[in-house]
């Protein structure tokens, strides 16, 4: 059993959760949607990360971990040559030991999305 977690940021537009936790793990889908405006931000791929993993830190923070709790990171992008401008972004919000990753370039439902990302969190002490 998991129980949604109440993260502040706009729940999906389809029937589905943004971020749920099973015991320890934190299981997070995120999208570079403004949570003051409900609008999917503008300008390219660089900000729309920027978004996507400031979403994903308010997420896991409101599940009661932080970033550097998160084991696994899969990104959906729509442009294979946005993957140097989202991996610059990324290494602002992770640092080493990073998380595993896994990029794929994927054609996402909405077409002003122009990264989405799922990760996964422990909150398990060690």
């Amino acid at each position: 059993m998991f129980e949604v977690v109440n993260t502040g940021l706009r729940p999906p537009a389809v029937p589905a959760s943004g971020t749920v936790r099973s015991g320890d793990l934190v299981d997070c889908v995120v999208i570079p949607r403004d949570p003051a405006t409900g609008k999917i931000v503008e300008g390219g791929v660089e900000p729309q990360m920027r978004q996507t993993l400031s979403n994903l830190k308010q997420a896991v923070e409101a599940a009661g971990g932080s970033l550097a709790d998160v084991t696994q990171v899969m990104i959906y992008l729509v442009d294979r040559s946005d993957f140097a401008g989202m991996n610059a972004v990324y290494t602002e919000f992770f640092t080493a030991p990073f998380p595993t990753r896994a990029t794929a370039i994927v054609q996402l439902v909405d077409e002003s999305l122009r990264v989405e990302v799922i990760a996964r969190a422990n909150l398990a002490k060690v």
